[in-house]
């Protein structure tokens, strides 16, 4: 039973990841490469090429992440190089199999701002379906990985802001100062529906967990999420049994995982899922 859960999980989690792929794919190939803007990341780099020298975006993805995934392999959580090798395969082949669509939907009448918007919605929707089942398209999340491992105060976003924005740059060279301008304002669009997405779903969550495994959890939890958790003693009225209860709140994202990591342990574990509208304090910034 505990086998088959994680296998059902794990195939539901595929096929989302493959599905929010699919969709982002169609934002860059009918509307961003169309128009000749670029996006983000491993993706963005695969734009440029495919301007430039024509290499398909979907070859340039895979091409950029193999090596990364090489060298993150020994030195990541096993469970993030297996869904972002996932999350990579997919976009590969979803930005592959809709190629032939930028030239079969006539869209040569749209203005530019609208491939903008649709582009990065679209973008924005795909890659938070990915998000959702804790994937990873690779590219820039295995580099921001890499350094947060070694520099935990590292400012991740930055470095994630700079990376597109040396992208943009050198596409304001090979397109035009107007496409880059308008990948702007898609990237700015894309973030938008991307964090609606994840906060959209489900607020933070607050997990009360009975179990007969409670230390395992517990390892989980600190080593594997990174997150705190807390051991309440509490008393059943009927048995009158004593046990501990661990209270535990992760982000939308872990809560997903967590939830499949409690049953894999335990299958039999109780466990409570609240809603929280705000957090604050250690690991938690106003949210």
């Amino acid at each position: 039973m505990n086998t088959y859960y994680k296998f059902k999980a794990n195939i539901l989690d595929t096929l989302i990841i493959f599905l929010g792929c699919i969709i982002s794919s169609l934002g860059v190939n009918i509307f961003l490469s169309h128009a000749k803007l670029l996006s983000g990341g491993a993706t963005g780099i695969g734009l440029l090429l495919e301007y430039t020298m024509g290499i398909p975006v979907g070859i340039v993805v895979l091409l950029i992440n193999i090596p990364l995934l090489i060298i993150s392999y020994k030195k990541l959580n096993k469970s993030f190089i297996i869904y972002t090798t996932i999350g990579m395969l997919c976009l590969s082949l979803s930005l592959i199999i809709t190629r032939p669509l930028s030239n079969l939907v006539a869209l040569d009448n749209l203005d530019l701002l609208l491939y903008c918007i649709y582009g990065g919605v679209l973008c924005g929707v795909g890659y938070g379906l990915v998000f959702l089942r804790n994937g990873s398209t690779g590219g820039t999340d295995i580099i921001t990985m890499l350094i947060r491992r070694k520099y935990s105060n590292f400012n991740i976003g930055g470095l994630g802001f700079s990376l597109n924005l040396i992208i943009i740059i050198i596409g304001a060279f090979t397109s035009g100062i107007t496409e880059a301008l308008y990948t702007l304002i898609s990237l700015f669009i894309q973030s938008i529906v991307l964090d609606k997405m994840l906060k959209g779903f489900s607020s933070k969550k607050l997990l009360l967990i009975l179990t007969v495994k409670e230390e395992e959890i517990i390892n989980y939890v600190i080593k594997d999420l990174n997150r705190g958790i807390t051991s309440l003693f509490a008393e059943g009225e009927y048995t009158h049994d004593r046990k501990k209860m661990l209270y535990c709140i992760v982000t939308s994202r872990q809560m997903i995982e967590l939830n499949t990591a409690i049953h894999d342990i335990d299958p039999t574990a109780f466990i409570t899922i609240v809603d929280i509208s705000e957090v604050r304090g250690k690991g938690f910034i106003n949210i």
